[in-house]
């Protein structure tokens, strides 16, 4: 079983920063992209970012050049350093990680709200 632990989270006010952590309990290397997604009350959850192997990254529209993604193989940790923080950010985040064996497998963290005030 893959445990993925977020921690990070928190308030902070609009045009502050935050880094999120995702520590895996696993070798990251095993996964073919990690991310980050979040999800706001009554919408559904969306795409943050994602790294993938060789470290190619990907973002929404909403948060590029806000928002990096980054990962520490050595940690098997993956960041998720979020600045120019907006109130439409609030979100609970969660840690994603995927790996193909036979099929597409997800595993998720528990989520690590993230509160922006105005």
């Amino acid at each position: 079983q893959v445990l993925l632990v977020e921690s990070g989270g928190g308030v902070v006010q609009a045009g502050g920063s935050l880094r999120l952590s995702c520590a895996a309990s696993e070798s990251i290397s095993r996964f073919i992209v990690m991310g980050w997604y979040r999800q706001a009350p009554g919408k559904q959850r969306e795409l943050v970012a994602t790294v993938a192997v060789r470290s190619i990254t990907n973002y929404a529209d909403s948060v590029k050049g806000r928002f990096t993604i980054s990962r520490d193989s050595a940690k098997n940790t993956v960041y998720l350093q979020m600045n120019s923080l907006k109130p439409e950010d609030t979100a609970v985040y969660y840690c994603n990680a995927r790996r193909i064996v036979s099929s597409v497998v997800d595993y998720w963290g528990q989520g690590t709200q993230v509160t922006v005030s105005s």
